[in-house]
């Protein structure tokens, strides 16, 4: 998505890029731009040779509490032995530095982390192209190294003043979700903003009638999506990156985020499973549980709906909205079908 961007964008954002690293000590190379979504990510190099990379953190989408948790949270999953980003500290030992508004940018916060040395499982939309017993090797890990983050989620003990977003039932399909009114967007049809409007009321009895019966709750990634799931070298490990929108929520969201986007591969039965069988390897998860992952699974595509209805700068935003509308409105034919 960085490629796309206007040439003034990119000079904006290079230029803010060299205001931020002067805080640390980097080797006086240029920031390398490598993604632009929610946040500006640049690779920087540091004084001491080391790649890391350089958030410039989206303006009011965050505040400074919670983006010092979001680095608190990573820092303990690192120091339990998950392969996750960890904060560097600037020439004065802190973790994020608040930069100033000018004329292109309102105030915002910036931090640096390690860089994660891999390359992404894939990207969205395009067609997974390693081999389905390859295919099968990786969830499994990535499944196995969920549960584990999930592990030392609960046995953390976070510090004062921890704060992250909520993916509870108000935070999916309460009046204000995290992401945006998915059933009140400009440009919906009749039809889908009241299909939307009357599914939204069947999820949140939905919701609340599972959750009635126990289910796991706490600290989640909340966007395993395959570009925040790295391969690194050691082939029996993945990583995670991009902890943006951690938070509170339900643990078998971060099971539907991560098989969503694949359900439409050849392969996906064989994916599901090993996901599942690697979660289990070091978590228990039950049969009853895993009855109400297809819930979560469109509680998962509707989010998409408000996110891209407020980013309406991004290239193919309408297109995808429209798209994740027709999706979600099948899924949950289908979940209302099974049920």
């Amino acid at each position: 998505m960085a490629d796309q961007l206007p040439q003034t964008i990119r000079d904006a954002l290079q230029k803010r890029a060299r205001e931020a690293i002067a805080h640390w000590p980097v080797q006086a190379h240029e920031p390398v731009l490598m993604k632009y979504r929610e946040n500006a990510v640049f690779r920087i190099t540091l004084e001491d040779g080391q790649f890391a990379a350089l958030r410039l953190h989206r303006p009011g989408y965050h505040d400074e509490t919670s983006l010092r948790s979001e680095l608190h949270f990573m820092a303990a999953l690192k120091l339990g032995g998950l392969n996750v980003p960890s904060p560097v500290a600037t020439s004065s030992r802190q973790s994020l530095v608040r930069l100033p508004a000018n004329r292109h940018f309102a105030e915002q916060h910036a931090d640096v982390v390690s860089w994660i040395d891999g390359t992404p499982l894939g990207q969205s939309g395009i067609p997974l192209s390693l081999p389905a017993e390859r295919q099968a090797e990786i969830f499994f890990c990535i499944g196995r190294n969920m549960a584990t983050m999930h592990n030392l989620a609960d046995a953390w003990q976070p510090p004062e003043r921890f704060r992250r977003p909520a993916w509870d039932a108000e935070g999916l399909v309460g009046e204000k979700p995290l992401w945006g009114r998915f059933w009140d967007c400009q440009g919906f049809s009749r039809d889908d903003a009241d299909a939307l409007s009357a599914l939204r009321g069947e999820l949140r009895h939905a919701l609340a009638e599972a959750s009635g019966h126990g289910l796991d709750y706490g600290l989640i990634h909340a966007d395993l999506v395959r570009e925040n799931i790295f391969l690194t070298k050691n082939e029996s490990n993945v990583a995670f990156i991009d902890f943006d929108d951690a938070g509170h929520g339900f643990r078998l969201f971060d099971l539907a985020t991560t098989l969503l986007k694949n359900r439409k591969e050849p392969t996906y039965p064989t994916i599901e499973r090993a996901l599942i069988s690697g979660y289990r390897s070091r978590r228990e998860l039950s049969d009853a549980t895993l009855e109400i992952l297809p819930l979560f699974m469109v509680l998962r595509s509707l989010t998409y709906i408000g996110w891209f209805a407020e980013r309406p700068e991004i290239p193919g935003a309408t297109e995808r909205l429209a798209r994740y509308v027709n999706e979600s409105l099948e899924m949950a034919r289908k979940l209302n079908a099974a049920a």
